[in-house]
C-alpha cells in the first residue's frame, strides 16, 4: 500500500476509514525524518503489514494531528486502532518502528 499524505483537513477521516493506522510525523528540516522516508515507504509495501494504512504528516503544518498523538520530537511514529491512539513515540531506528507497527496485528 502506498504512503498516504495526510494533514489536519483529512486526518480524522483517514482514521475513521481505516481500522489500523500508522503515522509518521516529520518536518522538512528534520534530517532523520528525510533519512527514514525510503524505509517507511518500504514498510508500507511490506506484505506483513497488509491492511494497515501508512500516513505521512508534516508536524509543523498539522498542529491538530500532532496534538492527537502528543508529538514531542521528530521523527515521531504513532499507531491508531479504530480511530484511537494506541501508542506513539519518537524513534529513528527501523526495528523500533517495526516493533511498534506489529502491535497492530
Amino acid at each position: 500500500m502506498a504512503v498516504i499524505d495526510a494533514n489536519d483537513s483529512n486526518f480524522e477521516e483517514l482514521l475513521k476509514s481505516n481500522d489500523k493506522v500508522v503515522v509518521k510525523y516529520f518536518a522538512g528540516w528534520c534530517g532523520s525524518c528525510r533519512l527514514f522516508k525510503p524505509k517507511y515507504k518500504r514498510l508500507a509495501n511490506d506484505e506483513r503489514f497488509e491492511g494497515i494504512a501508512f500516513l505521512d504528516i508534516d508536524a509543523e503544518e498539522s498542529p491538530n494531528a500532532r496534538a492527537l498523538a502528543g508529538v514531542n520530537n521528530l521523527p515521531f511514529f504513532a499507531i491508531f486502532k479504530d480511530g484511537k491512539l494506541v501508542e506513539g513515540g519518537p524513534m529513528s531506528k527501523e526495528d523500533a518502528v517495526v516493533e511498534l507497527i506489529e502491535k497492530l496485528k
